[in-house]
């Protein structure tokens, strides 16, 4: 991997809908910032359900009506060495953020958060899945993410 001053995996359960909407959204802001060659980003899932698949097609509908791309990402389960190769690992809901704990390193328990601790308005702490539900939960995941990721981007760019 290039050398980046930065590295985020964000995560879910499947890695097929709010962690690739989620790397989708935040590469689109960090390609806006001119930060990509300092910023890696990636997403994996805590579980292996969907390995090799590219996002649920809903969720490529979704962020596509918001001008974000999901094209080339494909879902991938968390390993072990992603706790050393990433500086962020960001969980969509509390569930992930314990699977996420139960498996980390203890001198890289420190890299793994909930995603919208990042986020302006603090009232939601979790990433709804959005899976089961129709295409709302979907935008509802996207409203989320943005709000996020303004925020997280901005924790780096004070960082660097």
């Amino acid at each position: 991997m290039a050398e980046y001053r930065y590295s985020v995996l964000f995560v879910c359960m499947g890695n097929i809908c709010r962690s690739p909407t989620a790397e989708g959204v935040f590469r689109k802001h960090v390609s806006d910032a001119g930060l990509l060659d300092d910023i890696h980003l990636d997403s994996a899932g805590t579980h292996a359900y969907h390995v090799g698949e590219p996002p649920d097609r809903r969720a490529q509908a979704a962020a596509s009506r918001r001008g974000v791309s999901l094209k080339g990402i494909r879902a991938r389960r968390v390993d072990d060495a992603d706790y050393e190769r990433f500086d962020y690992i960001l969980a969509m809901d509390e569930d992930n953020l314990m699977a996420l704990m139960e498996r980390a390193p203890d001198p890289h328990r420190n890299k793994v958060r909930l995603f919208l601790e990042f986020a302006e308005s603090r009232f939601v702490t979790e990433v709804p899945d959005p899976y089961y539900g129709g295409s709302a939960g979907f935008e509802r995941v996207l409203d989320l993410v943005e709000e996020a990721s303004r925020g997280l981007l901005e924790t780096l760019r004070r960082e660097m």
